[in-house]
């Protein structure tokens, strides 16, 4: 892009969609102002993805400092994760309202506020609000990213920019674990969120100063659908409750999960009836029409489930199996970030010279053998183990997240970017939020059927059995223990608990692994694409 896209804009109407969004020329030249913004608004989208996962890393601390209850701590993240989710399909609006450039300042400014608004909460409750207004002001940093890389940057150089884009996106859940844990232990909690004051100021400031890419639309504000974005808020934020809180509750034996999910239905079905009945929707749906923007939405909800169900459930095994504190697990968790890392110009290589369905191909093959090679650990897994299935799956992340966003978006014209961007990066955090809701759900399940299996090998008919129980009786009262017994039986089913869960965690790591093969034989359904959409094409 050059200068002249942005000043050729002025030329037509206010309503007009060429105002709304520049265009890059045939120069191949992208605007070098244009292009330091788009790099400060990158690494707000770095900011806001990581802040989920350091805050997760460190609930317990919090939780001692805010003086909460076990079940008040975990709407931390709710809170956040609902209104994230709500502003994620609005901020296609947003930006057309009052263009790209302010509503990333405006959201990187909220989200700056709220961080410091959270340091120094006083109260659990006056946390959970902060967070709320954290992951509501902080939410458009995300899908703004995708939508401006394709308005600023040409066709072929757009494969370098998403390698930028995927590398940042699926780094910051990997990394997040190991910073929340040092920032923790070194200084004190406070610091997950005080961290991000310095470095928010410094984007808002940037972007405001760079990135004149498009204009506003005040014209928008005539016919607001109001009724829309309050039916979206209440079916999205429902929907996320259900999936976060139902795992915890067992679901509708919980009445409040079972109001959620009438509240959802009816809000979810009203939504859909609006948003294709109004003349003037709050989100515009219709680019579900185009057939590779619905299966890169599909291929990008399986990579939610995969890139933050692996995240999640990784350190909840090393933790609960082997016993690892957040340092240790975090040192594990670095493989799959380093594998990224050095997989990224390979990935960003092969999606320029290869088709997207080559390339998601071999992506999705790997993230489903990477994660069925987990599927078969034991109670003494060690880092070493852990290496190579966290590199090809640090490899498959790559070569997954690049021929996705050029499939969802790479065809679509301009002016259907910013809404469609918002739509592709829900459905991945969508995915993520079912992924773990269905990982929990799994787990506790299997876990209770494993448990009964292998206890039933605890009884007096085994010999085995017999055999160790009076082994450890007798270590017991060497060790001058009271009730040898007791004790002895106590350790056996610590023992059957941590088999039962090993096993339920290698359950789960396979049923994630047959998701990506099933999304692998749904390939063939997105087309290849047979021409580039003027303006939106993707570079392949």
């Amino acid at each position: 892009m050059t200068g002249t896209a942005t000043s050729a804009t002025s030329t037509t109407t206010p309503s007009d969609d060429a105002a709304q969004t520049a265009m890059p020329t045939h120069s191949g030249q992208v605007d070098r102002i244009a292009f330091i913004g788009w790099v400060a608004m990158v690494v707000g989208m770095f900011m806001a993805i990581l802040d989920i996962q350091i805050v997760a890393s460190s609930l317990e601390n919090i939780q001692a400092g805010l003086s909460a209850s076990p079940d008040e701590i975990g709407w931390v993240q709710t809170s956040y994760l609902i209104a994230e989710v709500v502003m994620i399909p609005l901020s296609g609006f947003l930006s057309r309202l009052i263009s790209t450039r302010w509503l990333f300042v405006i959201s990187a400014l909220g989200f700056t506020a709220m961080s410091i608004a959270s340091a120094f909460a006083w109260s659990i409750e006056s946390m959970i609000w902060f967070r709320a207004l954290q992951g509501f002001l902080g939410g458009a940093m995300i899908p703004t990213v995708f939508a401006t890389t394709y308005i600023i940057f040409p066709p072929e150089k757009r494969n370098t920019a998403s390698v930028m884009i995927g590398l940042i996106a699926t780094m910051a859940p990997t990394v997040g674990p190991t910073l929340g844990g040092f920032l923790t232990q070194s200084l004190s909690w406070h610091w997950l969120f005080l961290i991000n004051v310095i470095p928010g100021l410094l984007i808002a400031l940037v972007v405001g100063l760079t990135l004149r890419i498009d204009k506003g639309d005040k014209s928008l504000l005539k016919g607001f659908d109001l009724k829309g974005l309050l039916a979206m808020a209440v079916f999205l934020g429902s929907l996320e409750y259900i999936l976060d809180e139902g795992p915890k509750d067992d679901w509708f034996d919980e009445t409040a999960i079972l109001y959620g999910t009438i509240l959802c239905v009816i809000a979810g079905v009203y939504f859909f009836w609006r948003m294709f009945r109004y003349d003037k929707p709050i989100v515009d749906l219709k680019s579900f029409a185009d057939r590779n923007f619905t299966m890169g939405c599909v291929f990008s909800f399986t990579l939610g489930i995969g890139l933050y169900g692996s995240v999640y459930i990784m350190p909840l095994m090393l933790g609960r199996i082997r016993g690892y504190d957040s340092l240790e697990i975090g040192i594990v968790m670095a493989v799959t970030g380093i594998s990224q890392f050095l997989c990224a110009p390979i990935a960003g290589k092969m999606t320029a010279k290869y088709p997207p369905r080559v390339v998601l191909g071999i992506g999705l093959a790997m993230f489903a053998v990477g994660l069925a090679m987990h599927g078969f650990n034991t109670s003494e897994v060690s880092f070493n183990e852990l290496i190579f299935p966290q590199i090809v799956r640090g490899a498959a992340l790559m070569f997954c997240m690049l021929p996705i966003t050029n499939l969802a978006l790479g065809t679509l014209p301009p002016e259907k970017i910013k809404n469609a961007s918002g739509l592709y990066n829900l459905m991945r955090n969508l995915g993520g939020a079912m992924g773990m809701a269905a990982i929990n759900t799994l787990l506790d399940k299997r876990i209770d059927y494993h448990f009964s299996i292998l206890s039933e090998h605890i009884t007096p008919a085994s010999s085995a059995f017999k055999q160790y129980l009076a082994t450890l009786m007798a270590r017991y009262s060497e060790m001058g223990i009271a009730e040898p017994k007791a004790a002895a039986m106590k350790t056996i089913v610590e023992i059957v608990t941590r088999e039962a869960s090993m096993i339920s965690f290698n359950d789960v790591y396979l049923a994630m692994a047959a998701t990506f093969v099933i999304a692998l034989l749904l390939l063939p359904l997105a087309r290849p694409p047979s021409h580039v959409a003027s303006g939106g094409g993707g570079g392949h």
